[in-house]
């Protein structure tokens, strides 16, 4: 296997990278992934409703710990996983739910938040379950650090910044586009546009469907033999 060096992107997540002896090869190769996300190989545009949240959502609100025994790699309980996103937001602030009851996904791709959204423990089951519920992607001022990286490792979803504090001024059910190739959000009713901030390093990692795929898919680790 190739020697491996590491690059540090934004939000402090490290990318593997090759070391000089592989580049030339990886030039002649273009790779075809798929994200966890679905874009299904379309550039990051995603279309939607979007979910408003406020500042300091943490991870037992997005995910309480009592959901915690359910495992994302079985099929049922990944998706069962996701009909609990954001479940634990206090029902006062919030009267609108995320996935209704009796239901195991969304109509929201795109949430909103605040500062420091995915802040408290570092489950990674808080990206898994909002991907789960059918979540793209979280656009918010700023990121608990560890949140940003579960993101990132997991491939579930999109945790894109902004300067501007949009949790104050879109509402929930509103249409908006999150333009992740010329970092902007448009508000679909009013045409007003947000500027948003570069995914850098992160977005191959999680348009490849997590770290492991990206390294598999750059040939940096093997790929797991196909079974005949």
């Amino acid at each position: 296997m190739q020697a491996c060096s590491s690059v540090a992107s934004r939000g402090g997540v490290s990318l593997p990278r090759r070391a000089a002896g592989g580049r030339a090869a990886a030039r002649g190769t273009r790779l075809v992934v798929q994200a966890k996300v679905d874009l299904q190989g379309a550039p990051r545009i995603i279309r939607g409703k979007c979910y408003v949240t406020k500042d300091n959502i943490d991870t037992d609100q997005i995910i309480p710990a009592e959901y915690l025994t359910l495992v994302p790699s079985k099929p049922d309980e990944y998706e069962k996983l996701g009909s609990y996103a954001l479940c634990g937001l206090p029902d006062d602030t919030y009267t609108t739910r995320y996935v209704e009851v009796d239901s195991m996904k969304t109509e929201y791709p795109v949430i909103i938040g605040g500062e420091n959204f995915g802040c408290g423990s570092s489950r990674e089951h808080a990206p898994v379950a909002l991907g789960a519920a059918g979540a793209t992607v979280v656009v918010a001022q700023s990121y608990a650090r560890i949140f940003f990286r579960n993101c990132v490792s997991t491939g579930e979803l999109y945790p894109v910044e902004t300067d501007v504090r949009m949790c104050d001024e879109l509402e929930t059910g509103r249409e908006v586009e999150v333009d992740m190739v010329n970092d902007v959000l448009t508000d679909i009713a009013t045409g007003k546009q947000y500027n948003l901030k570069p995914l850098g390093d992160a977005g191959p990692v999680i348009d490849a469907g997590g770290i492991f795929e990206f390294a598999r898919s750059s040939g940096m680790i093997k790929a797991a033999p196909v079974s005949a």
